[in-house]
């Protein structure tokens, strides 16, 4: 249960196990969308050589490192750790919500127990392969690979570590695929999922005016449907641009006396 004290406070966990350091700087700049940012930890075995890519991050963002060793090969002690520390912190009734940052399918009840707690759960993670029943589990995901920053845009802290010289990796290092140094060009073409995710969302919205649901509305919706059904998945910083690209919606504006126009939607006959 929240607690007054929890206001727009939310919790970063972040699995260095299967995530790149290099989506960072976007990743932080999206989660400050939610609240205030009281927690941020990552887990990893830091130990390994794979972790290196990670510890000048630590220092950029303020990020608290825990320790999680790899006792055994093949058994991901990291998730355990996490989601001891993910239960922990739901009890204190501090957060309004949590950011889980992860591939890992593993998270998916976590996922599913802060949500019965009343408590919001964005996902993150890579786009090929993060598990349906842990993005389901969500109240929103959003891809990685939607979130890269241009270079530049990337605010540094600290002056840079000198660099040390590149570690051999251990046969049971994770690899990672090198994400773009800059946001991924032009936008993704709406798949199926996509599109009869609109068509339901659009036919399951109250009428504004006439046969027009109002957009917003409809955006809320689409999150209902599919968690990850979010306009920067698909490369659109707007959710108009992403209907309109559906090729199936009629869109206008409605003028009021004051205030913005207010976006309507409906499905083409």
């Amino acid at each position: 249960m929240k607690t007054d004290s929890a206001k727009d406070n939310t919790a970063v966990l972040i699995d260095a196990d299967n995530i790149s350091h290099k989506h960072i700087a976007g990743l932080l700049a999206e989660v400050a969308n939610y609240g205030t940012v009281a927690v941020r930890r990552i887990y990893g075995d830091w130990t390994s050589p794979s972790m290196n890519g990670w510890r000048q991050c630590l220092l950029e963002h303020s990020i608290v490192p825990i320790q999680q060793f790899a006792y055994t090969t093949g058994k991901n002690a990291t998730d355990g750790a996490m989601i001891i520390d993910a239960m922990d912190l739901l009890y204190t009734g501090r957060f309004a919500s949590f950011c889980i940052v992860s591939s890992d399918s593993d998270f998916t009840r976590l996922a599913a127990r802060i949500r019965e707690q009343g408590v919001a759960v964005h996902g993150f993670g890579n786009r090929h392969n993060t598990h349906r029943a842990f993005i389901a589990a969500c109240n929103e995901f959003i891809y990685l690979d939607a979130l890269q920053v241009q270079p530049d845009e990337a605010i540094h802290t600290t002056p840079p570590l000198p660099q040390s010289p590149p570690a051999r990796m251990s046969p049971g290092a994770p690899q990672f695929p090198e994400p773009s140094a800059r946001r991924e060009p032009g936008p993704r073409q709406l798949d199926h999922a996509a599109i009869e995710g609109l068509r339901t969302a659009i036919s399951g919205s109250a009428l504004y005016e006439e046969d027009y649901a109002n957009l917003a509305e409809v955006g809320i919706r689409l999150g209902k449907i599919s968690p990850d059904l979010n306009a920067r998945n698909y490369g659109y910083l707007r959710l108009s641009d992403f209907v309109k690209a559906s090729g199936i919606v009629e869109l206008k504006m409605k003028p009021r006396e004051v205030g913005s126009p207010i976006a309507l939607v409906r499905l083409r006959v």
